[in-house]
């Protein structure tokens, strides 16, 4: 099995645990700030449509300033909202060209991102396994 692809589903299945967790009210001050930023990150991402869009920046491997809507299949609107959360995280970054907003992935958060899901995904598990 590639690197690559087994490095993607642990991120899908952590994202899939973080989304159906209920854990209440977050108190994000007890964790670390890697921790903070795995979960934000985690939860942002923990939608398809996101993925789609962050599919698709990278395949286009540039700046999309074009409509969004035919490329995923979404409302506007929708696709407005998503790209504001993952615009919130750092994730992608945006600036106003003419009348419209160009969208792209920002590389250096995108590498940050990377490196940080590698850090936790490596983690030797040395204790013996339970169950």
């Amino acid at each position: 099995m590639h690197t690559n692809y087994c490095n993607c589903y642990y991120l899908i299945v952590i994202l899939r645990l973080n989304n159906n967790a209920s854990m209440g009210t977050a108190k994000t001050e007890i964790f670390t700030e890697a921790q903070n930023v795995l979960a934000n990150w985690a939860k942002v991402m923990g939608h398809p449509a996101r993925i789609a869009i962050l599919e698709h920046l990278i395949k286009i491997n540039s700046c999309v300033c074009g409509d969004l809507v035919n490329e995923i299949g979404l409302a506007q609107a929708t696709i407005s909202q998503h790209l504001k959360a993952l615009k919130a995280t750092g994730l992608i970054k945006g600036a106003i060209s003419g009348t419209s907003v160009c969208y792209c992935i920002d590389l250096e958060k995108w590498t940050e991102m990377k490196q940080l899901v590698h850090q936790f995904i490596d983690q030797d598990l040395s204790a013996p396994h339970c169950c």
